[in-house]
């Protein structure tokens, strides 16, 4: 049993018995952490392994295709890469915070649709309305998830039940009205995605910013709640996470050379979820890679790349699947060898010869038991005196004489 009162020697950490000023350098979360810090190099090796593979199936497509990756077709692929690599960054940046957020996909065709209808009033006036309309979405749906203190991936799949019911209002594919085309700023787009990518893994990599970002992953009762300052954090996610999934959806419908179909849209989100697990970032929360976003989504990229210049007909489906029940491997192994060690001389011992108990009361510790049956008394050498013949008895009146 856990209580939140400190104990009666003073305020302890409720699960270690190490004073909180300590704790506060110590541990990662000093409420409920573990000793030590995270360690970084599991993600490192993980994306060492990313970019490799990376290596060769764009080794793979320059001897398939090579015009994919030069002139017009490379354009088209950045643009690709930068449109994944949002959808990626709205999955990985709700992950961080332990509040997925499902309705990213429906989020993006619906906005895509709407792309394709309003293009030809212009960029600006097509994308802001629908950021400001995806910034409230984002925001209730944080009110709902922080203030009702319910899971982010239940709020989110009620949230995207509503987006697919705006999006099955068009029975038929819309064709793109504008004329504007995404591949001009095709180098722009992906270094604007790469650096928020890379520049978000390393501030992710600082060990406060990574704790208050996974402050709302649970760490007992998963439904008790975790401050304000969580979910404000949660909430901040929730919201951003939303507004990039539309820029996102934009630069699909932007760059496709069709029609946007007015499609359920999930498939994209299990797509994000999966390139965003399989880039390093745990399931559970808080914990992430630095470099392993912008590699998973060129991985991804290439691929669909390749199975094109085959001619394969690969479901998003099925390249989502697979991604998914890779990364969810990467998060154990994440979780696994990602924790801290053991923290050693790091964590001193209470002071006080007790032993702590997780509510922050104190038991004494056993002391040495003395040797039993206890020794007899040794008897005096005197001759003891007999308590039935104390002058008392013979000196002092009887009650009875004087009453006669």
């Amino acid at each position: 049993m856990r209580y939140d009162e400190p104990g009666p020697n003073g305020s302890v950490e409720p699960s270690s018995g190490v004073p909180a000023a300590v704790l506060e350098n110590v541990f990662d979360d000093p409420n409920h952490g573990e000793p030590g810090r995270d360690r970084v190099g599991v993600h490192l090796g993980w994306e060492l392994l990313l970019l490799v593979g990376l290596a060769a199936v764009t080794w793979l497509l320059w001897q398939e295709a090579p015009d994919v990756l030069r002139g017009d077709g490379l354009r088209s692929l950045l643009v690709d890469v930068a449109g994944l690599g949002l959808l990626a960054l709205a999955a990985g940046l709700s992950l961080r915070t332990a509040a997925v957020n499902l309705a990213i996909g429906p989020v993006a065709v619906a906005a895509g649709l709407h792309f394709a209808e309003q293009g030809d009033r212009g960029v600006v006036a097509a994308v802001a309305p629908a950021a400001a309309v995806a910034a409230v979405a984002g925001l209730l749906l944080a009110l709902a998830v922080v203030v009702l203190h319910v899971p982010g991936w239940a709020a989110s799949l009620a949230g995207a039940a509503g987006v697919v019911v705006y999006i099955e209002r068009r029975s038929a594919p819309v064709l793109l009205q504008g004329e504007y085309d995404p591949r001009r700023h095709a180098y722009y787009l992906f270094a604007g995605f790469a650096a928020v990518a890379v520049l978000g893994g390393l501030f992710g990599a600082i060990r406060a910013i990574r704790r208050l970002a996974g402050r709302y992953r649970p760490v007992a009762d998963p439904a008790r709640r975790r401050g304000a300052v969580a979910a404000v954090v949660t909430a901040g996610a929730l919201v951003c996470s939303t507004v990039l999934a539309t820029l996102a959806g934009i630069l699909i419908a932007a760059n496709g050379t069709g029609p946007v179909a007015p499609t359920t849209g999930l498939d994209w989100t299990v797509v994000a979820v999966g390139v965003a697990l399989l880039a390093g970032t745990s399931a559970y929360g808080r914990r992430g890679g630095i470099f392993g976003t912008l590699f998973a989504v060129g991985l991804v990229a290439a691929f669909l790349a390749y199975a094109q210049a085959r001619g394969w007909s690969v479901s998003r489906w099925a390249v989502g699947g697979v991604t998914l029940g890779v990364g969810l491997v990467v998060t154990r192994l994440v979780e696994r060898f990602g924790r801290p060690g053991s923290a050693g001389t790091d964590v001193p011992e209470p002071a006080t010869d007790a032993t702590t108990i997780g509510s922050g009361w104190e038991m004494p510790r056993p002391r040495p038991v003395d040797d039993w049956p206890p020794a007899m008394p040794t008897p005096s050498p005197e001759t003891p005196v007999d308590p039935w013949r104390t002058p008392r008895w013979e000196t002092e009146p009887r009650r009875w004489d004087d009453d006669r």
